[in-house]
């Protein structure tokens, strides 16, 4: 059977080109990086070539762009940074974030040294700024963390994380995003966006899965997550994950030369499958805001709850078709997802999410709905 992949906000398929561009440092570079001869020189400079690659993709400097195992190691790491290192003792987030860093606010929230709060939600899923400013200034002297993601895995919608960032200019207070849904699908420009911290994700955008980055602004000095040896410039311990290091900036590389074709192409397809279902499916919705500040990539689907809808998920999974309900971080935990209940907790529908790749066609979108009439 002939599977259809609609499920690209989870992972994505490596590119061919990517493990061509891997596969010498699988083989026969295999030097260890800190090791002083010429195997492990060449194993360094692979991965210093990598950084300044990524760097000038997302106009950084080098020395701000650090390689980790990815998304949620990045944000562990800032948010504690923030706290332990830059005196954050105010924790502003969202009730829609990703568990990699709602857990870890969580976990830090002690209630007495560190505190904790939600900004509010438009019922669209939008962050309200006027609430968050008004968060920042009853904090006074009091310094504040906003962690905000800038993309929403599961309904996606896009932060206006310039407008985030100027509020936490103007009340000092540090500023992280999570942006593994946009790190590879849109031009991000770090000397421009007032951020401190950024995450990015390989897996994301046709690169390896266990790699990721962390930027931090060369204005903040912090302390390493992880300690043992030097690497990564003494901030994070640990022999570097060599060959995906140089997936993930291949990867990159690749993602922002072909990004005008392929972001319109992918946005074509979604456009697509919401005229398709809104035509053929009577009483569906869409979650978050679809038709406005939204990835090209994800189109989060609610249908009318039937006896036959209830079970959509895995029907369509024994139909060769593989799609979630919402984050793949919490399948096989079958509590629903978090960010749906957040802005549209209606128990009469079920949510699918569908997220596309270049990969995907209009065909395979024509079988999914024909597919779905069946089920719905």
């Amino acid at each position: 059977m002939e599977r259809i992949y609609f499920d690209n906000a989870a992972t994505t398929a490596l590119d061919s080109a990517v493990l061509d561009a891997m596969l010498p440092y699988m083989t026969t570079n295999f030097g260890n990086p800190s090791s002083i001869y010429s195997y492990g020189r060449e194993s360094r400079m692979a991965i210093e070539s990598s950084r300044k690659s990524v760097a000038k993709l997302l106009n950084a400097h080098p020395g701000e762009i650090f390689f980790t195992s990815g998304g949620t190691e990045s944000n562990n790491t800032a948010i504690l940074s923030a706290i332990r290192d830059l005196g954050c003792k105010h924790i502003i987030t969202s009730p829609i974030e990703h568990h990699a860093v709602l857990h870890t606010v969580e976990h830090y929230d002690c209630g007495d040294e560190v505190t904790s709060s939600h900004v509010k939600l438009f019922p669209t899923g939008h962050v309200d700024l006027e609430d968050l400013e008004e968060q920042l200034a009853a904090k006074g002297e009091t310094r504040c963390l906003v962690t905000l993601m800038h993309a929403n895995n599961e309904i996606g919608n896009i932060l206006d994380i310039d407008a985030v960032g100027n509020l936490c200019k103007k009340y000092n207070a540090i500023f992280h995003s999570d942006c593994v849904q946009t790190v590879g699908h849109y031009h991000l420009d770090l000397r421009k966006t007032p951020v401190h911290f950024i995450s990015g994700a390989g897996h994301k955008f046709h690169g390896p899965k266990g790699i990721g980055i962390l930027y931090i602004n060369d204005n903040i000095k912090i302390k390493p997550f992880i300690y043992g040896g030097g690497q990564e410039r003494n901030m994070r311990a640990g022999t570097e994950n060599l060959y995906g290091i140089v997936g993930f900036a291949k990867a990159l590389e690749l993602a922002m030369a072909n990004h005008d074709a392929d972001s319109q192409y992918i946005q074509s397809l979604k456009t697509y499958m919401k005229e398709q279902l809104t035509k053929h499916i009577k009483g569906v919705h869409f979650n978050g805001d679809q038709d406005g500040k939204c990835l090209y990539t994800v189109l989060s689907a609610a249908f009318p709850k039937t006896e036959k809808s209830e079970m959509i998920l895995f029907n369509l999974d024994m139909s060769g078709i593989c799609v979630s309900g919402g984050s793949a971080c919490s399948s096989g935990a079958d509590v629903g997802s978090h960010v749906i209940r957040a802005i549209n907790n209606n128990p009469n529908l079920v949510t699918v999410r569908f997220s596309f790749s270049k990969y995907n066609t209009k065909e395979e979108v024509d079988v999914v709905v024909a597919k779905l009439k069946e089920l719905v």
